[in-house]
């Protein structure tokens, strides 16, 4: 697009398209901390249905775009979702799958990339298999883990300073909870095999990452000229 018809371009947050029940995945991307773009996209189409410009991503922004894709006339028939807190409920009335690539980022976050302890070992190998089991297998696995371990998980650290104690392994367990509170949302694409329910984020983080390299060749810009960019090109269809 010429940057000088810019000012020019209507923004609109619906795509239309012919197909009423949608498979969603929905995230917001930031290019500055006060500018961020919240998308909804429908994989199985490569499309992006809707989107609005946002300052912080809360419950909200995703709150109106299911409304307006409703009051559209469209049916979500499942979301895919990266697991940020409050989202969920959102979408609570309609099949949710939490992103595999997004769940093991967060217990890599708490076991690291190479983790010390045995049972951190374990626990994170349980994990690396989630993409090629199924929630059976899955529930299992993490359940004998438990039952391995919870006396492990229930040891205490005194500080002899102040005589409080918080547990020794914290972090190990808040991994552990971070599955089991995400435990029902991770094979939710199991469960509607005609749906074709992607387990991951990964076809909008990829369309997120071609967005910002592409908006990058027009450094310099105003941020209302660069929202207007990324509108044309969430527009498209790859």
């Amino acid at each position: 697009m010429d940057i000088k018809n810019l000012d020019e371009v209507e923004i609109k947050s619906i795509v239309r398209i012919r197909k009423k029940k949608l498979i969603l995945i929905v995230d917001v991307t930031f290019f500055s901390r006060t500018n961020g773009l919240c998308v909804f996209r429908e994989p199985n189409i490569h499309q992006n249905v809707w989107w609005q410009e946002t300052i912080y991503e809360t419950t909200n922004i995703y709150r109106i775009g299911k409304r307006r894709l409703e009051k559209n006339g469209f049916t979500i028939q499942a979301v895919v979702l990266d697991g940020k807190r409050g989202v969920r409920e959102v979408f609570k009335d309609i099949p949710v799958q939490m992103c595999h690539f997004h769940q093991k980022q967060i217990i890599r976050r708490y076991l690291t990339n190479q983790p010390k302890l045995e049972a951190s070992i374990e626990l994170k190998e349980i994990v690396n298999n989630l993409t090629n089991t199924n929630e059976k297998k899955f529930i299992k696995q993490l359940n004998n883990w438990h039952s391995k371990w919870k006396d492990f998980l229930k040891e205490k650290t005194i500080n002899p300073e102040t005589n409080r104690w918080c547990y020794t392994h914290k972090r190990l367990k808040s991994a552990y909870r971070s599955l089991k509170t995400n435990l029902p949302y991770l094979f939710t694409y199991q469960k509607y095999p005609n749906l074709n329910i992607p387990n991951t984020t990964n076809s909008l983080d990829g369309y997120f990452n071609i967005l910002k390299s592409l908006i990058n060749v027009h450094r310099g810009l105003n941020k209302e000229r660069r929202n207007r960019i990324a509108i044309e090109i969430l527009k498209g269809k790859d």
